[in-house]
């Protein structure tokens, strides 16, 4: 059996199986990105073995836990067998204590090699926050609403620059038209491990590009070391005229129809203000889509240069794009950042 930490644990070859033994409610809240769930207890079972450390002590708890995985066992190892190639895993629960372990050594004990996390579930939380915080090269790609900065991101990953996709990750575009034609966000924590799993994959002696964000993303948030570092980070700003901006958004958000498009607008009446919803909505009824565009981003460039302002640190460089094409536009990025020696 052996035992590393978090960072060579989540970089040994991908192919070898994670498996996650704590409790299916644990995995569901947040879990290391690509894990398979062969919990030691269910939700049910966990909370009995709790109940009697704490009125009987452990080795009740134990006893208790013994008499519960006992049958289990031999299921539980078959599972772990038909995930693995090479008779390979990787474990890991809470803080790589007793379940963990347990388990590494059942399965073990039916002919696998077993990686335990060290320090568990927990010392991956605290790696994740550390090396989020540690980003030496990260450039912020600022820009106002409708610019195409995810597009622009992905055609520089093409071109062999690296990036982390946040609203990818997120599955929400950002403002309250973010959520439109996608599904359900994943929780916070899973979400900042995702993203994580993206990072722990990246040279950090080269570039990293994102895109700027506020510290939410529809009801998921960034890490606060990430948060912090993107507000210290060079910041490299594309600039678009409002007219391609428009027609650009008009392209991707009118194919969703009337109702969703309505919705996101009630969403912002408070700050749109009334007449203007009132107006909005009427151009959207006409499908009047590129001028509803206009006047939304009247409002979202003043919150974009407020918290510019307010939370950003001044570009060090911007590019003037003339058309909304993401190809172009990434090519003259990449060449200001190498202009720069970013």
């Amino acid at each position: 059996m052996e035992y590393l930490e978090p960072r060579k644990f989540l970089r040994l070859d991908g192919d070898i199986p994670i498996i996650d033994v704590r409790s299916p409610a644990e995995f569901e809240a947040g879990h290391v990105t690509g894990a398979h769930n062969i919990p030691l207890f269910s939700n049910e079972e966990r909370a009995i073995v709790g109940i009697a450390y704490k009125q009987k002590g452990k080795i009740p708890a134990i006893e208790k836990g013994l008499e519960i995985v006992g049958p289990k066992m031999a299921e539980m190892a078959k599972k772990a067998k038909s995930l693995t190639k090479d008779g390979r895993v990787r474990v890991y629960c809470w803080r790589g204590g007793m379940r963990s372990e347990k388990m590494a050594w059942l399965f073990e004990l039916t002919g696998l090699k077993a990686t335990v996390l060290r320090g568990g579930y927990k010392s991956f939380r605290q790696s994740l926050l550390e090396d989020f915080g540690k980003i030496e090269k990260l450039i912020v790609l600022q820009g106002a609403t409708g610019s195409g900065k995810t597009e622009i991101l992905h055609e520089m990953e093409r071109r062999g620059e690296q990036i982390i996709d946040l609203e990818k990750r997120a599955n929400h575009k950002g403002s309250a038209f973010g959520s439109i034609g996608l599904g359900p966000q994943p929780t916070t924590m899973q979400f900042q491990n995702d993203i994580y799993h993206d990072l722990i994959r990246l040279d950090p002696t080269q570039r990293i590009w994102v895109e700027g964000e506020s510290l939410s993303i529809g009801r998921v948030y960034l890490p606060e070391t990430l948060w912090e570092n993107m507000n210290r980070s060079a910041v490299v700003e594309i600039e678009l005229s409002k007219e391609i901006r428009a027609a650009r958004l008009t392209e991707e958000y009118g194919i969703h129809g009337y109702e969703p498009l309505a919705e996101s607008i009630r969403k912002i009446t408070r700050r749109f203000g009334p007449d203007r919803t009132a107006r909005a909505l009427e151009l959207l009824g006409r499908n009047q889509l590129y001028e509803v565009a206009l006047m939304l981003l009247d409002y979202y460039d003043k919150t974009y240069n407020y918290s510019k302002e307010k939370y950003k640190k001044p570009a060090v460089g911007k590019v003037t794009g003339q058309t909304g094409d993401a190809e172009q536009n990434a090519l003259k990025l990449v060449d200001k950042a190498n202009e720069l020696k970013l």
